[in-house]
């Protein structure tokens, strides 16, 4: 594995081009990046390009937005777009910002019309996969390029490396505007009260579950479209234990990638913790949020996987004096082979400007507006996350146990971070969701599961209708 040499302290969370790491995977970039330049729809701006409107936004134009509704909502792209209405050099230009929690259902048909929105956050269970769109999207670098409103490059004030995930065949079309950190969440103050010490590894598990038992709790629990949060889980754990040896096969749909012994071990070791009884059954009939309130407000389980976005997603449905903390996903046993801390840290919510869009100058002005210090700032403070703008989070972490915890998980890593592409990149969520839902249901033994995602990833890999594109 290609280890980048970098660390970040934990009192300069997100400082520095050391960051840089922390929007790459193990090895190198899925692509190079695209040459500067302007979009690709290869259309002359619609307004006049001035300082202050660097993309030609035509006066009195409307600009469509649709924002994934999910952990992070869409008031952030509202207050931004609240911003750049009001902002020097654009006359009379106003910005809807719609909700979606099914973009690829809702937006495909509008891509296929030749009317997509100008800006879209293509995230979520049901996000488009990028095989599917990538002709049809403009390249970015002109955002990166550009000033932002206080005058600076955008390019100098974000991370080294925020073109990474969005490349793909050497094209830069996706802007991933939130720093993720993967982790399983917990409270600190429910450990402290019962003496539970944090667990390092899955060989932890079984006696961290007995003891939940004791106390009338699980150790975890599911909502039915959050089903593959676990999948997220097991694979990010099985390459925190053996690195690239897990990794590529599965982001490259190899014949035989869920066969590999380390996700085996990790998989029957799960089978047994919900055989004794140390899942809360039932999940498959729950709505995902009313699951997650059973761990955050009502202390049902022990322990959740999540992005980083569950604090936010949560925070109107968190016990008071919670503390919530999160781990970085945990190796099979003490022999990784990665070294110790090593985590899945990635730039997520991939912001797109479709080439057909009626005002993509405006979908892009919108996302420059989003890549402010101000904007940047009030999501970090309001959505206790860091976006992929640099200098925008405090030591303390506004005040934040959760975000000061990602510090802790980021600073633990250093330069040793991945990122998994392949689910999104071929839209799989969609097709294992029901497999995940029956095996956390206790209803399908680990041959079965192992029979019916390896089924899915060699689908895809046999559809020579699909593009796929190699990861390194």
């Amino acid at each position: 594995m290609d280890i980048k040499d970098a660390s970040i302290s934990r009192r300069n969370l997100l400082r520095g081009a050391a960051a840089a790491a922390l929007l790459l995977p193990f090895s190198a970039t899925l692509a190079s990046c695209a040459a500067p330049g302007g979009g690709g729809g290869g259309k002359a701006p619609a307004g006049e390009v001035t300082a202050d409107n660097p993309f030609g936004v035509a006066a009195n134009s409307k600009v469509d937005a649709v924002i994934f509704n999910g952990g992070y909502g869409i008031d952030y792209v509202e207050n931004s777009a609240k911003l750049m209405e009001k902002s020097k050099g654009l006359d009379g230009v106003t910005v809807k910002v719609s909700p979606s929690t099914k973009i690829a259902t809702e937006l495909q048909p509008r891509f296929v019309g030749g009317n997509p929105p100008d800006l879209i956050d293509n995230s979520g269970a049901n996000s488009i996969g990028w095989n599917t769109i990538l002709e049809q999207l403009e390249e970015l670098d002109d955002v990166l390029d550009a000033k932002n409103s206080d005058g600076e490059t955008i390019s100098d004030t974000v991370f080294a490396g925020v073109k990474d995930p969005g490349t793909f065949d050497g094209k830069f079309v996706a802007l991933n505007y939130v720093l993720t950190v993967y982790g399983i969440w917990y409270s600190s103050s429910l450990f402290e009260q019962n003496g539970w010490a944090v667990p390092t590894s899955w060989q932890d598990l079984k006696d961290l579950g007995a003891k939940a038992k004791e106390q009338g709790k699980y150790l975890f629990l599911w909502g039915k479209e959050a089903a593959t949060y676990y999948q997220t889980m097991v694979i990010d754990s099985a390459v925190v234990q053996a690195g690239d040896d897990v990794r590529l096969p599965l982001e490259n749909l190899a014949e035989d990638a869920w066969s590999h012994p380390v996700l085996q071990d990790i998989l029957n070791i799960f089978y047994e913790l919900i055989q004794a009884g140390y899942v809360k059954p039932g999940g498959s009939g729950t709505q995902f949020t009313e699951a997650q309130a059973q761990w955050s407000n009502g202390q049902e389980a022990l322990l959740y996987p999540s992005g980083s976005w569950i604090e936010n997603e949560m925070k109107d449905q968190t016990a008071d004096g919670f503390k919530m903390k999160g781990i970085s996903e945990l190796p099979l046993d003490g022999n990784q082979t990665t070294p110790a801390g090593t985590a899945r840290v990635e730039a997520g919510e991939p912001f797109i400007v479709p080439s057909k869009a009626k005002n993509p100058e405006g979908g892009k002005e919108l996302l420059r507006t989003m890549l402010s210090k101000e904007a940047a700032t009030d999501f970090a403070k309001s959505k206790l996350a860091p976006t992929v703008v640099k200098d925008t989070v405090p030591a303390d972490g506004f005040g934040s146990t959760a975000l000061v915890s990602q510090s802790e998980i980021i600073d633990a890593a250093g330069s040793n971070v991945f990122t998994i592409k392949s689910t999104n990149l071929y839209g799989m969520n969609g097709d294992q969701l029901p497999i995940w839902n029956s095996f956390l249901d206790g209803k399908m033994d680990v041959a079965t599961l192992t029979k019916q995602l390896q089924a899915l990833v060699d689908k895809v890999r046999e559809d020579d209708s699909i593009n796929k594109i190699e990861i390194k």
